[in-house]
């Protein structure tokens, strides 16, 4: 992941250099996400009434395609470092990876709370709910979050900073961002930041691509809200089982839900950790741009100096 194009290609006017820079590139992406979301909306406003489903399934292709649509015609071209997180060709694989390892991570999770009984099923639920779940609480904010914060955030901090520079602060921010969530609490915002923080961009930084990631966010959401009904980053969730969290919240996670709890911070941290480690050992770790720049110029007067 040491790619030095940046350094060794023909010089470039003054105002690309600047475009190019990390984090005015990222800049530049967040303003095209950002327009490509409101797009999406301002379509869904003029939609014609609609059946209830169909409604759902509109309003989610109109936001991931757009979306979409603008990374592969905007976002993927920017940068020095230039590349395509989102190769369709990839997806079956990471996609299905990502999903198994959310679906028995999470189950994992509510298997060790209902042993420590903090987690109990106390009636039916429903399956009305589900292409509502599916789409809202799994599919949308699983791509839309994935391309915010592992596609743009990491992806242009890594190559200003570096991989740990961009693993901390993506966390950081990630945890951050659910701070405005219902019941949310300082704990669960740092739960947070841990726990998700370093698993999705763990995901990210041993495959390359987003969707690894956005199956784990995916299933992660999903398996917790629908399957397991427990709330879901504080919103609670009508699932195919009824179910209760009890005892102390540092096992339950209170309101919250699972996620804040001291399970879920170990079980999904060291599953987070194993994915870095196993980044670091393929080589995918990053060097800051100032050190790249450093180590180019090096090389450079090597090949120069006579024999």
């Amino acid at each position: 992941m040491e790619g030095s194009s940046a350094e060794t290609s023909p010089a470039k006017p003054l105002w690309r250099r600047i475009v190019d820079f990390p984090l005015m590139a990222m800049l530049v992406a967040l303003a095209l996400l950002v327009l490509a979301y409101a797009a999406a909306l301002l379509i869904i406003r003029v939609l014609p009434p609609l059946d209830q489903a169909l409604n759902i399934v509109a309003q989610a292709a109109l936001i991931i395609g757009i979306t979409l649509l603008v990374y592969k015609l905007a976002i993927r071209h920017l940068g020095d470092r230039r590349r395509d997180d989102l190769r369709l060709a990839d997806a079956p694989k990471g996609l299905g990876i990502g999903l198994a390892l959310g679906a028995v991570l999470f189950a994992a999770v509510v298997g060790v709370a209902a042993i420590a009984d903090v987690y109990n099923i106390i009636g039916d639920g429903g399956t009305s709910e589900l292409l509502k779940a599916l789409v809202t609480m799994a599919m949308v904010p699983a791509f839309m979050e994935e391309l915010l914060f592992r596609g743009i955030l990491f992806r242009w901090l890594e190559e200003f900073g570096g991989s740990w520079f961009a693993l901390a602060l993506t966390s950081a921010l990630f945890g951050l961002a659910h701070m405005f969530n219902p019941n949310a609490t300082a704990l669960s915002s740092f739960a947070i930041a841990l726990e998700a923080g370093v698993l999705l961009g763990g995901a990210y930084m041993l495959t390359r691509d987003l969707w690894m990631a956005i199956g784990l966010h995916a299933a992660w959401n999903f398996t917790q809200g629908w399957i397991f009904d427990v709330p879901v980053s504080g919103t609670d969730q009508h699932g195919m089982v009824e179910a209760q969290l009890s005892g102390p919240e540092l096992l339950s996670g209170g309101a919250f839900g699972l996620e804040a709890s001291l399970i879920a911070m170990v079980l999904a941290t060291a599953a987070g950790v194993m994915l870095v480690v196993l980044a670091v050992r393929r080589g995918q770790l990053v060097r800051p741009w100032w050190v790249r720049r450093r180590l180019a110029r090096e090389e450079r007067l090597e090949e120069a100096a006579p024999a």
